[in-house]
């Protein structure tokens, strides 16, 4: 198979410029081990900076090289679990959602590289200053938790120019070979992918829940804070979550005041719900959920996005007149 070389692969010692976003419900240590395997670089979520969860995803990857990842705001309220994964010497850390800068140093100090991802062109520049190795640009095309501000397409090359040298990833509504083409193409590195690696054969996800990402459409996506509310969780507001549009978010979407207030909505309705219910239980998706068509493993979803994105690399060059 051709190799695309890039500043990322150099840096971080990897075949393939294509990293796992740390999903906390889909990204543990089998997932992020095939990743590795594969030739990219596998990324184990932490969940909220739990513990437990690190030393049981560490332990599932074996002897792969992987990285960890944090909510950084999390993070701000339980730094002991940094400690505990820089104990393992991952491949790298990912902080992200906060600010990098509190726990920045630590991470340096223990030569591990520091990747920060960020939703704004401001916070590319603070995670710069703070001695980031690798930035990723994440668009609002994002699944899951993204910025609201910027979609991937101008975020990204606005970054690239912002923090050069410092390689720049790409993240948000990429799930194949020419989302990897056009990354490369705005002066990104190589790209974070979540939707295409939820649905993978080792992801954490529940089989259920992959056969309604290979059904949904990006158009049945949006961003909303309601499951996020139904769930307890403490997201802040400014970082809502995308996710396939079902009847509980319809309800709410207009309404998120009303669902916070509203116990029996949350305990009964949404909690008590089959996990198959997806009615109203949560599929976090992005944009670009409309080209996972299938569950496939790791290894094959990196080799066929590297060989299309090869393959449309050298038709784009064909198209030059000169």
């Amino acid at each position: 198979m051709a190799r695309i070389e890039t500043a990322l692969t150099r840096l971080l010692g990897i075949k393939h410029p294509i990293l796992l976003a740390p999903m906390g419900s889909a990204a543990g240590g089998r997932l992020a081990r095939a990743v590795t395997h594969a030739g990219g670089l596998g990324m184990i979520g932490s969940g909220y900076a739990d513990s437990a969860t690190i030393d049981r995803e560490l332990a599932q990857a074996g002897n792969a090289r992987v990285g960890v990842g944090f909510i950084t705001w999390a993070l701000d309220r339980n730094p002991d679990a940094l400690d505990q994964a820089l104990k393992a010497r991952p491949a790298a850390v990912m902080l992200s959602f906060g600010s990098p800068t509190p726990h920045a140093a630590s991470i340096k100090a223990a030569g591990v590289p520091l990747i920060c991802q960020v939703q704004t062109l401001a916070g590319a520049v603070d995670a710069a200053t703070a001695g980031a190795d690798i930035v990723i640009a994440q668009g609002r095309d994002a699944g899951g938790h993204a910025g609201t501000t910027r979609g991937t397409m101008g975020l990204v090359p606005a970054v690239v120019d912002a923090i050069a040298p410092i390689p720049v990833v790409a993240a948000g509504g990429i799930a194949d070979g020419r989302g990897l083409a056009a990354a490369l193409a705005l002066g990104a590195a190589g790209v974070l992918m979540g939707t295409r690696f939820a649905a993978a054969a080792e992801s954490l996800w529940p089989e259920p829940m992959k056969r309604r990402a290979v059904e949904a459409g990006g158009d049945e996506t949006e961003q909303t804070r309601v499951f996020d509310i139904a769930r307890g969780a403490a997201w802040p507001p400014h970082f809502p979550g995308r996710a396939v549009r079902n009847a509980f978010s319809q309800r709410w979407h207009q309404d998120e005041a009303g669902l916070s207030a509203n116990r029996e909505a949350t305990e009964k309705d949404y909690l008590a719900a089959p996990a198959d219910d997806f009615q109203t239980r949560v599929v976090w998706a992005g944009e670009g959920v409309d080209l996972v068509k299938d569950v496939m493993t790791a290894e094959r979803i990196i080799d066929e996005i590297v060989a299309d994105a090869v393959s449309g690399l050298d038709r784009s060059s064909r198209l030059i007149v000169r």
